[in-house]
């Protein structure tokens, strides 16, 4: 007799998609590989998933909510499912980030998360070296749909010109990474601005913060440190953030020069002429 684990849905998010993965699955009569036929999958990775051992990508969820019929009750939970891969100290910045209508945030080393592209934050991500970089991944990218609904975030970022600068997993990385940001200029509830090295000292030198603000809640600060991140809605803290980041934005250059900025590196630094979508042949 095959031993078939039994799964606590109340345990996580993960544990109950595959409670109810399975519970879906079995009431439509399926078996594993009969499942897998149908998503274009192996029965051997519904399986896992149902036991937790793997997680769910949305596509994944997209395509269960299809076969069985489910209503979107897949692709719903998904995203609570990628977001508990997230690391712990972590979770509660994302979960109010998702509920934000105004974000702004300076970033002194890295690309902001919501604005890098997947191979950018790859590189970025295995510099911690996670047992699970993929799901790290996956979950990160969860993040950046805030961008794509129907009233997203109002998102103001501040880069610090180190970022342009600093290859993040080499040269096409780099490069595929700048034209993303250069591509963000259509976006209409995004603007970018460069922070460039003449401005010399500046409110924020001692490192990144970000500013959320909701609609029915209190503004809260974020910053992190050497292993871990910070939330705080101190009415004097969020003051003090604020007034920072207006010296911030008064110091970095316009979003028309930023773009411009951005394009100066791409050429010189990565071999892109933005625009062209040519590379160089050397």
């Amino acid at each position: 007799m095959v031993h078939v684990r039994q799964l606590d849905p109340t345990a996580s998010p993960l544990d109950y998609f595959g409670y109810e993965l399975r519970r879906k699955r079995e009431e439509a009569g399926l078996t594993l590989k009969q499942l897998g036929s149908v998503l274009f999958c192996s029965g051997s990775l519904i399986g896992q998933i149902e036991t937790t051992l793997k997680v769910p990508t949305r596509e994944f969820a997209e395509r269960v909510d299809a076969a069985l019929v489910t209503d979107g009750m897949f692709s719903r939970l998904v995203g609570l499912v990628l977001r508990s891969q997230l690391p712990t100290w972590f979770q509660p910045f994302a979960d109010m980030e998702a509920k934000a209508t105004y974000v702004s945030t300076y970033q002194c080393q890295l690309v902001y998360g919501l604005l890098q592209t997947k191979e950018y934050a790859r590189a970025v991500l295995a510099t911690g070296q996670p047992e699970k970089l993929d799901e790290l991944l996956a979950a990160r990218m969860e993040r950046q749909r805030i961008l794509k609904r129907t009233r997203p975030p109002l998102t103001l970022v501040v880069l610090d010109e180190a970022v342009l600068h600093r290859p993040i997993g080499g040269v096409d990385v780099m490069r595929d990474q700048l034209l993303h940001l250069l591509s963000l200029r259509d976006e209409r509830w995004i603007r970018l601005q460069v922070l460039p090295f003449r401005a010399g000292e500046h409110t924020s030198l001692d490192g990144l913060f970000t500013l959320l603000r909701f609609d029915d809640d209190p503004d809260v600060i974020y910053t992190e440190d050497l292993i871990s991140g910070h939330m705080t809605a101190n009415s004097e803290t969020v003051r003090e953030a604020a007034l920072r980041y207006a010296g911030l934005q008064g110091a970095a250059l316009s979003v028309e020069d930023s773009a411009e900025l951005i394009k100066g590196v791409l050429e010189e630094r990565y071999g892109q002429q933005a625009g062209t979508g040519q590379r160089p042949l050397a």
